[in-house]
């Protein structure tokens, strides 16, 4: 893959004891420069997390982008990213990285959700793509791609991973993102200390 080929990192951190979740997004080119940061935020267990990385991407406004990387599928207490809708907004092929081996997420949304919620997330988790394994750099992630196919989307993780498991425009957004949280943390903790 040329060195100037970007794509745009989505990732996110959540403060345990927050409501509300930070969304960073890096463009970060094939050579690892970063070359485009924004922010948003949404709820922690609630349904706006698609919207946000919508409005990055929107936001950072940037044609050159030819691949979007989510970071996970369900940020913020299963606040799930929908890829298929990312993938319209950004007109451009979608891939979420994942990194830990998992039996799926409905045990865990049926100990968490009911009625109205539960079935609102089991639609959304049940039309994600399917997950793959992928071998890059001698580590194992998991991969759902919308808008390329199964060897686009393995190629373009393994290029956009130089060291290790994680796609450096993962990697950026999700240190990003945690900036992002402990600033949006110690201003809420100042604003409290003048209540």
């Amino acid at each position: 893959m040329k060195p100037g080929v970007r794509a745009l990192g989505i990732a996110e951190s959540f403060r345990r004891d927050a409501d509300r979740s930070t969304l960073a997004g890096a463009v970060v080119r094939a050579d690892r420069v970063l070359d485009g940061l924004a922010y948003r935020r949404c709820t922690v267990g609630g349904t706006d997390a698609t919207e946000a990385a919508v409005e990055l991407v929107a936001e950072l406004g940037r044609p050159d982008v030819q691949y979007v990387l989510l970071g996970a599928v369900a940020p913020a207490w299963y606040n799930f990213l929908d890829p298929s809708r990312v993938q319209e907004a950004a007109d451009r092929p979608v891939i979420a990285v994942t990194f830990e081996a998992s039996d799926g997420l409905e045990a865990g949304l049926r100990d968490a959700f009911s009625g109205r919620e539960l079935d609102r997330r089991l639609e959304t988790y049940r039309s994600l793509p399917d997950r793959r394994e992928l071998s890059v750099n001698d580590e194992t992630v998991y991969v759902r791609h919308r808008g390329c196919d199964r060897d686009e989307a393995a190629a373009v993780v393994r290029a956009f991973t130089p060291d290790g498991g994680r796609p450096e425009p993962i990697r950026v957004a999700s240190t990003a993102a945690r900036a992002g949280d402990s600033l949006v943390g110690s201003l809420e903790g100042e604003e409290n200390d003048t209540t």
